[in-house]
């Protein structure tokens, strides 16, 4: 039977704070007030050029999911205090349908041309010594600006194996780092060095035809010129599928992934 993992009702973040990845942070950030902005999917949209074609689809699991793992954030009264009631992490979050959230789904072949990077950025917040989004995807050259939203230090540390590798420390509330990656890279994982339970991933990419699966595992990549592609979905724990989609000028395809518990 699928195990059903719900989302805490906590604000959840994204990035990285000193003590779960090796070595001191290497700078600290400036001190801003932290504002709303728009999120990945909107930028992608808007940034999307003048095709017609659509892909969209699902993600699921086929068995039964572990079990989930409980949050244990005792090692900082600051966190602590802020979950009054137990979470769970996130490399495995199902519906009741068995529906995978959290998945990378994305154009892995068949662009082609150019794609202006979005000068809107990706915002990664850290709220209640968690990270919003866990997975996100941002294009090469498109800002990433990370939040610290908590009374408590915390740091990004970046573990790239292709793009340049950062660790930035953020001590202060309010405080915000801006970054860009060079080249494409599925994925770039963040670990924190202070509160080891944080961690998230980045899907960087050439061009905006990407997206990350909602609570229901579905997902919606569009603005695709008529063509065909290959389509890859990532997921943390069981790794990565491919399909091959053609599309003709406004028509849309479903392309659905299943992946196996072991």
């Amino acid at each position: 039977m699928t195990r059903v993992r719900f989302l805490s009702p906590v604000p959840l973040a994204v990035l990285v704070a000193i003590g779960c990845g090796s070595g001191k942070p290497q700078d600290a950030a400036a001190k801003t007030d932290a504002t709303s902005t728009p999120s990945s999917s909107a930028i992608q949209l808007a940034q999307a050029p003048a095709g017609a074609a659509s892909v969209t689809g699902t993600t699921k699991l086929d068995g039964t999911a572990s079990k989930p793992e409980l949050v244990k954030m005792a090692a900082d009264p600051v966190c602590q205090q802020q979950h009054p009631t137990p979470f769970f992490h996130e490399d495995v979050v199902v519906d009741g349908q068995g529906m995978l959230k959290n998945a990378f789904v994305y154009v892995k072949q068949g662009v082609n041309g150019a794609f202006p990077a979005p000068t809107a950025p990706v915002v990664l917040n850290q709220t209640g010594c968690w990270y919003q989004p866990h997975v996100v995807g941002i294009q090469v050259g498109q800002p990433l600006q990370i939040v610290n939203n908590d009374a408590t230090l915390h740091n990004i540390n970046a573990k790239p194996t292709i793009n340049q590798p950062f660790n930035v420390a953020q001590p202060v509330k309010g405080m915000k780092t801006s970054k860009t990656f060079a080249k494409p890279e599925v994925m770039v994982k963040f670990k924190c060095n202070v509160h080891p339970w944080m961690s998230a991933y980045a899907g960087v990419v050439e061009h905006p035809f990407f997206a990350v699966t909602d609570e229901h595992g579905a997902f919606s990549i569009k603005g695709l010129p008529a063509g065909t592609y290959v389509v890859e979905a990532w997921q943390e724990k069981y790794g990565t599928q491919t399909q091959t989609v053609t599309v003709g000028f406004g028509e849309t395809k479903s392309v659905d992934f299943t992946f196996k518990a072991p």
